[in-house]
């Protein structure tokens, strides 16, 4: 064969080079297909005469051979010359400089948030992708440098048209930076009002005080996000009072997992399980009233067994612990805690402890968010997503129903006694 083509060993077909020959396949289909586009962008094959005596433009054969890694796997392809015109031979195909298509380009920092650490992307895709795949350590973290940029686009994004109904806010601290203290990062998620869930904000704050939260939600209320109606929380004092600074509207819901196991705490090991099931019979109390029956119970069986700090800590934020009462009753699951935020964070753990530590919070902050965005389509909508649009537009709610029909609900009495 000539030297202008791409040379492909010809081998018997069978399961052992099923691979290596239709890589050979695709290369050669790839190379006919720049060639065709000359033959189009010229207006005639190749060897054939010119049609008319201004027609200018020839065929200057191949350039030197380039590697293309594809899904599946590396090719070698020659791009064709075009010589004696004004306007470039651009091939649709084979842009310039391009060492890989954009679905390798997105799979490989994917990778990375998935665990595979940088140092390690030579070992375990070289065999797939092929010897000469541009797919190093530089590599990935060049893809990742386009993450900054999209994440600042994303928090200076408009939300004025989101119906934002409940928010769950949480700190969460990662190991990041060159200090000896966890890097804390502000994260929201919110329930929209069609019962999706997506990432509202992602910001490194200093710890969980009162200016870092007050500053993220003034930001977000700069950029037109309504007031929502309840901002579930696991109790940092700084949340709340950023809220009623900015949001004093919203109604202030306490995270009842971190309440219990903080009360917990407060319990010999022997005890804590006949602890939790009191605790579970407020948590999960069908009305307020049985919640706070439930709650003089726990405290007598306290003072019995002289754990008064457990008995005093229930009475801190009992507000807030009881407020998902007045929303539907089919939403107490999402409003009880904040594990929607943290959950998430489980698999970044990993990241963070395989990774050792990020040099730069600013890095830490670009893959967890860039997690979170993955994580995003993943979240299940709310349960009974048709009442949130009765919460949005204010609908009173009593013991998780709609006022009027509580009005004609029985009392715990009556249905205790019937």
């Amino acid at each position: 064969m000539k030297d202008n083509t791409i040379i492909c060993i010809e081998q018997p077909l069978c399961f052992e080079t099923l691979e290596s020959t239709m890589r050979c396949q695709i290369q050669e289909w790839m190379q006919s297909i720049l060639n065709e586009e000359v033959t189009e962008f010229l207006g005639r094959m190749k060897s054939e005469r010119r049609k008319a005596v201004d027609d200018v433009g020839y065929r200057n054969g191949y350039g030197a051979p380039r590697k293309l890694t594809l899904s599946s796997g590396t090719i070698e392809l020659r791009r064709p010359r075009v010589r004696g015109l004004e306007q470039r031979f651009v091939s649709r195909i084979l842009p310039l400089f391009a060492r890989r298509t954009n679905e390798v380009s997105e799979l490989l920092p994917e990778l990375y948030l998935h665990g595979l650490s940088c140092g390690d992307f030579d070992l375990a895709l070289r065999g797939l992708l092929g010897e000469d795949a541009p797919i190093s350590a530089s590599t990935v973290a060049r893809l990742k440098g386009k993450w900054h940029s999209e994440l600042e686009v994303w928090r200076r994004r408009p939300l004025n048209e989101l119906e934002v109904v409940y928010i769950w806010a949480d700190g969460i601290y990662i190991k990041a930076g060159l200090e000896k203290d966890k890097s804390c990062l502000l994260v929201m998620i919110a329930a929209l009002v069609d019962g999706s869930k997506v990432i509202l904000a992602i910001e490194g704050g200093h710890r969980e005080s009162t200016e870092s939260w007050s500053h993220l939600l003034r930001s977000l209320r700069d950029r037109g996000l309504k007031c929502p109606k309840a901002v579930v929380g696991d109790g940092a004092l700084g949340l709340w009072a950023g809220l009623r600074n900015v949001y004093p509207e919203a109604r202030e819901l306490r995270c009842w997992n971190h309440r219990i196991m903080n009360i917990v705490d407060r319990v010999k090991k022997a005890d804590q399980a006949m602890a939790l099931k009191l605790l579970r019979e407020m948590c999960y109390a069908e009305s307020l009233k049985e919640a706070e029956r439930a709650k003089v119970i726990f405290k007598a069986w306290c003072r019995e067994k002289c754990y008064d700090k457990a008995a005093e800590m229930i009475d801190e934020d009992w507000g807030r612990m009881v407020a998902f009462f007045h929303f539907p009753k089919e939403h107490r699951g999402h409003l009880r805690t904040t594990n929607l935020v943290e959950s998430p964070f489980a698999a970044l753990r990993l990241r963070t402890d395989a990774a050792k530590r990020f040099k730069k919070a600013d890095n830490a902050t670009c893959v967890v968010w860039k997690m979170l965005t993955l994580a995003q389509s993943r979240f299940r909508k709310l349960n009974a997503p048709e009442l949130l649009e009765d919460v949005w537009k204010g609908v009173e709610f009593v013991d998780g129903v709609r006022k009027t029909q509580a009005e004609n609900r029985p009392s715990y009495e009556e249905r205790t006694a019937a």
